[in-house]
């Protein structure tokens, strides 16, 4: 699934899409890059996607990265916390990729209009 995401986001011109296998390789990418956007899913293995979002919320490099929560579960603990924690979106599976495309898009033009 993460192959076919990254292979879609970069057909559709999103550049230098980069992807994790766990939560202990995307900790290490968050701690060395910045990202506009980062998508985290709730149940990965090692670190799940919350305590991604908390890493990031602390970490001064994500400050401007647009979050977005995935799961199977729309309601309930998970959704709420990934709010509170700085999720900016929450994408329930399976979802089509055009509309995490859609909504990519929509977080990077707020955030330029943000910049205005």
């Amino acid at each position: 699934m993460r192959a076919f995401v990254r292979a879609s986001l970069e057909d559709a011109g999103f550049a230098q899409v980069q992807e994790a296998e766990t939560g202990f390789e995307a900790l290490r990418l968050l701690a060395a890059n910045a990202f506009d956007v980062v998508i985290v899913d709730v149940n990965m293995p090692d670190i799940n996607g919350l305590e991604l979002l908390a890493f990031m919320r602390k970490s001064p490099r994500q400050q401007a990265a647009r979050k977005i929560l995935i799961s199977t579960q729309v309601d309930g603990p998970d959704a709420k916390r990934g709010i509170e924690l700085g999720a900016d979106a929450f994408l329930q599976k399976p979802f089509e990729v055009d509309e995490l495309r859609t909504l990519i898009s929509s977080l990077i033009g707020a955030a330029d209009e943000a910049l205005l």
